[in-house]
């Protein structure tokens, strides 16, 4: 179990390095994951301080934080996002 959450904390990341930011209740949806395995790789990465939580209109939204989305960025223009993945997974 704690495998696949922590490859679900990957997925995550990677999901919200290329969206802007995501409403918390369709993250599930989006990954096509349980909403048990999503939430607690969203925990793994609050942990890690990789994320932000914002409210916007009554709901709220998840983002990367700004020095896990300058990485993200970076990991795009060298083509290092897979070593990056891998980091989260461990």
């Amino acid at each position: 179990m704690k495998n696949k959450i922590g490859e679900m904390a990957a997925k995550v990341w990677k999901t919200l390095g290329e969206r802007e930011d995501v409403e918390i209740s369709k993250l599930p949806q989006i990954l096509r994951e349980r909403g048990e395995i999503v939430y607690q790789a969203l925990g793994w990465l609050a942990r890690e301080d990789k994320i932000n939580y914002h409210s916007k209109g009554g709901k709220t939204f998840i983002s990367l934080s700004y020095d896990e989305r300058e990485i993200f960025k970076t990991s795009l223009k060298t083509g290092t996002q897979q070593n990056s993945l891998k980091q989260q997974e461990k």
